[in-house]
């Protein structure tokens, strides 16, 4: 009869997953803590729409345009009819068509450029930021040599000597922008490494490459994400910059830089707005959602904001 009252033993093998659930539900309420802040930033909300919006248009360009961009008719500098929504360039071709396929370029280059320079950056940042030392002075030097250089002219410099295209536009800006990141994961770095929860996975021997991009960076990602938000808009910019100038996206390949290159001339800044007005409303669209948007996640991800 002792048997029936002898006390049950509990199973242990329970205990480790209920101590990991609170760890999982405090990240997602983080999660949708970040997403509330973001929604109460209307015109973040606003931009990422509209950045969605175009991502849309330049996925689906082929289906949505009326006609091929690269189709020249014999209606030169035709002002917007039913037949051309938004009117001929000089040489006949339909300015939607072109400006539609024009967005893929301005995304190809803000992203690619972005994931280019995030990665040199973030690397370079945090290795010298947790080493210190002889690596850490020689990335820094290297890093000032780097930004002592006037980019636009390096810029200019570089395709003039590669030649323009969109992979070597995509590849200079993506090789000229990671010295501002560095800079920036570097600091967040330096103050990480000096958290309790760091130190305790250095005295548990978890590896060198463990503990910087699996313990210490996640918690640097939020000033990255803002910068290369920013960055993207930047890349569209200066992109657009260099094909107004000529050595950017060469034509037949639409890029509403060289679609505003028209708009050198003062016949059509005056009588034919339909060559310029499209490109410089997209190119401003793009970059001021872009702007919002990260906006938006600065404010959303700063510890210091009000939940």
């Amino acid at each position: 009869m002792a048997e029936l009252h002898a006390p049950k033993a509990s199973a242990p093998i329970d205990e480790p997953a209920e101590a990991a659930l609170p760890e999982k539900g405090h990240d997602q309420s983080y999660f949708r803590m970040i997403v509330k802040r973001f929604v109460r930033h209307k015109m973040a909300v606003a931009g990422l729409v509209v950045l969605f919006l175009l991502a849309l248009v330049a996925i689906f360009a082929p289906w949505i345009v009326p006609q091929s961009p690269y189709d020249v008719t014999d209606s030169f500098s035709a002002p917007p009819s039913s037949d051309h929504l938004l009117g001929t360039d000089q040489v006949g071709r339909d300015v939607l068509s072109r400006l539609v396929y024009a967005a893929r370029v301005s995304l190809m280059v803000g992203i690619g450029t972005v994931l280019i320079y995030v990665a040199i950056g973030t690397v370079l940042g945090a290795v010298s930021a947790y080493f210190g030392g002889w690596i850490d002075m020689l990335f820094m030097r290297v890093t000032d040599v780097f930004m002592s250089f006037p980019s636009l002219m390096v810029m200019l410099v570089t395709v003039s000597v590669l030649g323009p295209s969109l992979t070597n536009v995509i590849l200079i800006l993506g090789f000229l922008g990671w010295p501002s990141v560095a800079r920036l994961v570097r600091g967040s770095v330096l103050s990480l490494k000096q958290m309790d929860y760091v130190k305790a996975s250095v005295v548990l021997g978890l590896s060198t490459p463990r503990i910087l991009f699996g313990h210490i960076l996640p918690n640097a990602l939020a000033p990255i994400l803002v910068h290369a938000t920013f960055g993207m808009a930047g890349a569209i910019v200066t992109e657009a910059a260099l094909s107004f100038l000529g050595l950017g996206v060469q034509p037949p390949t639409a890029s509403w830089g060289n679609m505003l290159t028209d708009a050198q001339s003062l016949t059509v800044l005056t009588s034919q707005p339909w060559l310029w007005v499209p490109p410089g409303v997209m190119i401003v669209l793009a970059v001021l959602s872009i702007n919002f948007i990260g906006d938006g996640l600065r404010d959303a991800m700063d510890p210091k904001s009000l939940s």
